[in-house]
């Protein structure tokens, strides 16, 4: 499979200058990254959540996790879990779960932006496969999808090596 066809429809429809890329299959933002050769920071991950108001997309940099508590606070909702694989598959039919890109407009999911992207002059996200993304400046995207913007991201500090541990006599 390639770039997921409702992205690619969406994308010529809408003029977006974009370019795309393959990779070996990989399944972590992360893993992503370093295929790509592209800082974490710049490569936009999506976390699926599921409130009492519904289904959002989170999108962050790939150096980041989400805090549900910020993000609970953001949205307003009473209530926030993440989706599970059922939900993301009836969410987003035509995309490998946990491949999906940023464009929760496609699929009727009110889409929320960590702001450290909105710096970023583009952004490389997955294009519905564990083998493709594709890239695009980040405001033809927010153009395009009117996401949230606020502060629910927390940057994961580079792990520290674990100390030696003293051998038993």
């Amino acid at each position: 499979m390639a770039i997921s066809p409702t992205l690619k429809t969406f994308l010529t429809k809408q003029k977006i200058k974009h370019t795309t890329q393959k990779h070996p299959a990989v399944y972590t933002a992360q893993e992503i990254a370093a295929a790509q050769h592209t800082p974490g920071k710049r490569l936009a991950k999506c976390v699926v959540v599921k409130t009492d108001k519904g289904f959002f997309l989170a999108v962050l940099p790939a150096i980041y996790l989400v805090d549900l508590a910020k993000l609970k606070k953001l949205l307003r909702a009473k209530t926030l879990t993440l989706a599970n694989e059922g939900d993301i598959k009836r969410t987003f039919p035509d995309v490998d779960v946990g491949a999906m890109s940023v464009f929760g407009n496609l699929y009727n999911v009110p889409t929320v932006v960590d702001k450290t992207l909105v710096e970023a002059e583009s952004i490389v996200c997955n294009a519905g496969t564990h083998t493709d993304t594709v890239t695009v400046r980040y405001r033809d995207f927010e153009k395009s999808v009117k996401p949230k913007v606020g502060s629910f991201g927390l940057h994961v500090a580079k792990s520290r090596p674990s100390a030696k541990r003293k051998k038993k006599a």
